[in-house]
């Protein structure tokens, strides 16, 4: 997946026709082979605490009741966690739950790789779900996302009924009900291993394991950008004007007031006047992308220069620009600077590579002791990690 182009694998024109627009099926888009088993799963729930609601049952719409599959366990520190009970689980599985389990991304590598592909390509912040069924009972009913989606079947199979928008766009802290769900689905769909099918926010569906076999699939949700998210940066920005610093004259007369309503509104046009500023904006959010933090234990001292070390980004969205007298790198909220000799160390990094010390400074003529150095501002800055098995 980490080769494979999301973009490529929903169409030519997906970017153009298809993003936030309408929903797309592309059977056998992906190899998922490798990407998340039963196995898998099993071992994340056997050896990880899955507090609800990160790990829940549903049906019908309905979350179940921890207790319906879990014991509670008291420790000797006088804290309670669910533990889960496999017997009780399998029971509610069999009557028509499904299993979801949030944030997947960050307790399973493959599919991190798959967020931070998705990531790379359409610059946002991507959250994987799994979800597992075993029967036609629809776990959560008809429903829409505040977010979009990009649904991969990893397993088995699974029936998509969507039914469109009966508010486009709408949002978590939105202002209006979306109303009913409309009654006929506009397109009725079954996923097998290896399909892709993006939803857009607002589209109502339904989900159901009905095709007499198992499901599981991973749901990888796409953070919002929205002209209200757009002000709120620009109004960071405008933040270096002691206009727009200055308190509201809220006591004052009713002239003084206008007066100040205009200055605000003549400061705010000139900078949206500016054509360059969705991509200013863009830029910025990437820069500011926290990535998938992950320590570098055990150089709790600084990067060795070791050239068997692997390093890798944490964030898939970090912003590379070079100029004849240096080179900036944007990543994970931090700005760094560095000679123009060091773009061929991060060019490969920027990509989504992995690479060892060693190769690092060998492609960029650097001595190890310097790329090391290098790498260790990135890893203080949590915009790296390294790792023998990285």
């Amino acid at each position: 997946m980490t080769h494979t182009s999301i973009a490529a694998c929903l169409g030519e024109d997906f970017l153009a026709q298809a993003l936030h627009r309408e929903h797309r099926h592309l059977p056998g888009a992906l190899d998922v082979a490798g990407l998340m088993t039963w196995d898998d799963l099993n071992q994340i729930l056997a050896v990880h605490r899955l507090q609800p609601p990160r790990m829940r049952l549903s049906r019908d719409g309905e979350t179940l009741l921890v207790g319906g599959y879990t014991a509670p366990v008291a420790t000797r520190r006088h804290t309670v966690w669910h533990r889960l009970h496999p017997a009780e689980l399998h029971a509610r599985l069999r009557e028509g739950a499904s299993l979801a389990l949030d944030s997947v991304d960050e307790l399973h590598p493959p599919l991190a790789r798959l967020c931070e592909a998705i990531e790379r390509e359409l610059r946002t912040r991507v959250q994987a779900n799994l979800y597992a069924s075993w029967s036609v009972t629809e776990g959560f009913g008809i429903h829409w996302d505040d977010h979009d989606t990009i649904v991969v079947q990893l397993d088995g199979a699974k029936r998509w009924k969507i039914y469109g928008a009966t508010r486009p766009f709408p949002l978590y802290r939105d202002i209006e009900d979306p109303g009913q769900a409309p009654t006929e689905p506009v397109a009725d769909l079954v996923l097998w291993p290896g399909d892709v099918l993006y939803v857009p926010r607002g589209v109502w569906h339904a989900v159901a394991a009905d095709q007499g076999t198992r499901s599981l699939h991973v749901t990888c949700g796409l953070q919002t950008h929205t002209p209200t998210d757009l002000l709120s940066w620009v109004s960071d920005q405008l933040l270096q004007h002691e206009d727009w610093r200055r308190d509201l004259p809220l006591l004052a007369a009713p002239d003084i007031q206008a007066t100040a309503v205009d200055g605000i509104r003549k400061r705010l046009a000139e900078l949206l006047d500016d054509p360059a500023l969705l991509t200013r904006y863009r830029t910025a959010m990437d820069g500011q992308a926290a990535g998938r933090m992950a320590p570098s234990l055990p150089y709790i001292d600084g990067i060795p220069a070791d050239g068997g070390l692997r390093v890798r980004l944490t964030t898939a969205r970090a912003v590379l620009g070079a100029g004849e007298d240096m080179v900036t790198l944007s990543a994970a909220g931090t700005a760094y600077e560095f000679a123009p000799e060091a773009e061929a160390v991060l060019r490969p990094l920027v990509d989504g590579r992995t690479a060892d010390l060693a190769t690092l400074a060998d492609t960029a003529g650097l001595p190890l002791e310097d790329v090391a150095g290098l790498v260790q501002e990135l890893v203080a800055g949590q915009a790296a990690v390294v790792g023998s098995l990285v």
